[in-house]
């Protein structure tokens, strides 16, 4: 480099000649609250908990085939959407916490003090801490008093023990001094959350508030206000002309906008599992990120100020000679140590931001994917026919979705900081930094000794546009045909050549759009990286497909409103039969009863033919239906509808 250039340059205030580093050493530190101790006594605890739950679940569920221990085995519903789901969240997120933690320290389980066979430990621990952080979510399945007070117990002993080790122990050696502190703040956010949730919902027992129905999930009124919503008739307002048009720039820029942020809808809930993938995906964001900041940007700051006068030698014996002057060298060195740690910082800020976009921009495409779904349109959803019904894939890839979730956004985050680094680099010390300094424009000679090349590339381009506008394109009345058609095939056959060129541009062009694409959207499980056609052989798609399949069967809104309604036509009937046998009521009052049956009746038949007029094209009943059952099985039904195999080639595409 120019030596006049780089003493005119003014860089940042960056001492040239750095002091002497101070590498702080931090012991092992152990809290007063040993670890060890700790998990053996909640150990047990835990499983008090786990058998006064379980006595009482004997006591509340003698007349259900659900009994004893076993009646706790399913402590959450998850194809309930009514239930609340704060407590399955922070339970998912002080497990995803633990597992972060339990990969990053030498010791997979707190029993161990020895790091041989530490993968062995690490399989252990895999199913160790679901079991250790079970009774958590098990508290509150009973809807019981005794079940909340055990849960509030429990959890504040996790939140205060957490709190007291981090508060003894604010400073760790892995990775960095504080990396374990922070680490752990979203566990700690999600055993406050824990400690404030269970002591409210006692209180709500207390008070009468709290619902605790066996079949609280068929009675609610969400399912009857969803039906109520779709039955409701809409009101078809006249187009104007201007509604028809096609929107300007700055409509379509908000409309982009808006469909990047979800507004939530009376009339609809998301299923139980989407809402953990998203509590998931987030603390998973912020995991990896925090993982990828500290373990590399204190690194950088190390070496930016351990340079020193002897950087020139060593550059120099690579027969690089940035500048005479030994401080000149040490400033230009830092300088570029100090760009590259702002490249790393900048590309690790995109790539969380471009993560937290694609969240919303998921919720918004479940929400349309499902209620798509609900109402049979599969074909739009899929873009191909599929059958809607619990299958062996199907159900593996629910149980698995919120997992694969966390894991797709993980690698997504890494693949997208170093991709993101990369290009900031080229970017920075390509493009900007030779700007500034005025030397080294390496990138701009190469193109420009390339400049004839590029003005035949402009202006073939130009003439084909052009001469396509104005010349082999007429109008007349209104319609557009071809025009000069020998010109145009003369032109074609001359250009061919350069259009070779300008193709070998375009399929450059198209590998780094599509690359870009691809990175941004890897964290996504919703749509497809491939092309609609093979979007099958996509494994997170796929299972993401197989996942609605099953909420869609086994929670579809309007088959639980039905289901509901007739509940509490059973329960009615029973109250009308138990009063008819009543005689000391009179013969007035049993004549008033048979008047309101008749009229309840009546209400009944009208809501039951709606319902089953609804439910007509739902496909997640099409199997149990009689005649469904006696068609062969070549026979094909499209969103619920049978219809037999048609002859010819105008059948649609069928997908598993």
């Amino acid at each position: 480099m120019d030596k006049d250039a780089l003493l005119d340059y003014e860089y940042p205030d960056l001492d040239p000649v750095p002091k002497k580093l101070n590498t702080e050493i931090i012991p092992q530190c152990d809290p007063t609250a040993d670890d060890r101790l700790y998990h053996i006594c909640i150990s047990a605890i835990s499983l008090v908990v786990m058998v006064i739950l379980a006595v009482l679940a004997r006591r509340t569920k003698s007349g259900s085939k659900q009994r004893g221990l076993l009646g706790l085995l399913s402590p959450v519903n998850f194809l309930d959407h009514t239930q609340h789901k704060g407590l399955a969240v922070a339970v998912f997120g002080v497990l995803l916490c633990k597992f972060f933690s339990m990969i990053i320290s030498p010791n997979p389980l707190p029993f161990l003090t020895e790091t041989k066979n530490k993968q062995n430990w690490m399989i252990l621990g895999v199913f160790f801490y679901p079991a250790f952080y079970y009774p958590l979510l098990a508290c509150g399945t009973l809807h019981n008093k005794v079940g909340y007070v055990l849960g509030s117990l429990l959890s504040w002993t996790h939140f205060g023990v957490l709190v007291w080790q981090k508060i003894d122990c604010p400073k760790t050696p892995q990775i960095h001094k504080h990396y374990l502190l922070f680490s752990s703040l979203p566990q700690i956010a999600c055993l406050a959350f824990l400690s404030f949730q269970y002591p409210l919902l006692l209180f709500k027992g207390l008070k009468g508030t709290e619902k605790n129905n066996v079949t609280e999930d068929l009675t609610c009124c969400y399912y009857s206000d969803y039906v109520k919503k779709l039955l409701k008739k809409k009101k078809h307002n006249k187009i104007s002309l201007s509604n028809t048009e096609t929107p300007k720039l700055p409509q379509r820029i908000m409309n982009g906008v808006k469909s990047y942020i979800y507004t939530p809808e009376e009339a609809f809930r998301f299923p139980l599992k989407l809402a953990i993938s998203g509590v998931v995906s987030f603390i998973t964001l912020y995991q990896v990120g925090l993982l990828l900041i500290i373990a590399v940007v204190p690194s950088l700051q190390i070496a930016r100020l351990g340079v020193d006068e002897d950087i020139a030698n060593v550059l120099a014996g690579f027969r690089i000679v940035l500048s005479p002057d030994k401080h000149e060298v040490v400033r230009i060195v830092v300088y570029y140590i100090w760009c590259v740690e702002v490249c790393y910082i900048s590309a690790m800020t995109l790539s969380s931001l471009v993560n937290l976009a694609m969240f919303m921009r998921s919720m918004v495409l479940h929400r349309s994917n499902l209620k798509g779904l609900y109402r049979g349109d599969i074909y739009n959803v899929y873009n191909c026919q599929r059958s809607i019904r619990a299958s062996r894939p199907a159900l593996v890839c629910w149980m698995g979705y919120t997992s694969f979730t966390a894991a797709h956004v993980c690698i997504a985050v890494m693949v997208q900081t170093m991709v993101f680094f990369l290009c900031l680099l080229i970017t920075v010390f390509l493009i900007i930094i030779p700007i500034l300094h005025g030397q080294n424009l390496i990138l701009f000679q190469v193109f420009w000794s390339m400049w004839p090349f590029w003005l035949m590339i402009l202006l073939s381009v130009l003439i084909q546009h052009i001469t396509s506008k104005f010349w082999f394109i007429k109008r007349i009345s209104g319609t557009r045909d071809l025009n000069n058609r020998g010109n145009l095939f003369l032109l074609t056959y001359l250009l061919f050549p350069v259009n070779v060129l300008i193709g070998v541009i375009l399929a450059a062009w198209r590998m780094m759009v599509t690359a870009l694409f691809n990175i941004v959207h890897m964290g996504r499980m919703d749509i497809s990286l491939l092309n609609r056609n093979v979007e099958a052989f996509d494994p997170a798609y796929r299972c993401y497909a197989h996942y609605l399949k099953i909420e869609v069967s086994q929670s579809h809104p309007v088959m639980k409103a039905f289901c509901g309604m007739l509940l509490q036509s059973a329960d009615r009937k029973n109250n009308v039969a138990q009063r008819s046998r009543d005689i000391e009521e009179g013969i007035q009052l049993v004549q008033q009863e048979k008047k309101q049956v008749k009229v309840s009746s009546g209400k009944r038949a009208r809501s039951h033919w709606q319902l089953i007029y609804t439910l007509v094209n739902n496909p997640s009943l099409v199997g149990t239906r009689k005649h469904f059952q006696q068609r062969t099985a070549t026979d094909s039904f499209v969103n619920g509808s049978l219809k037999g195999s048609t002859k010819g080639g105008d059948s649609k595409e069928t997908c598993n």
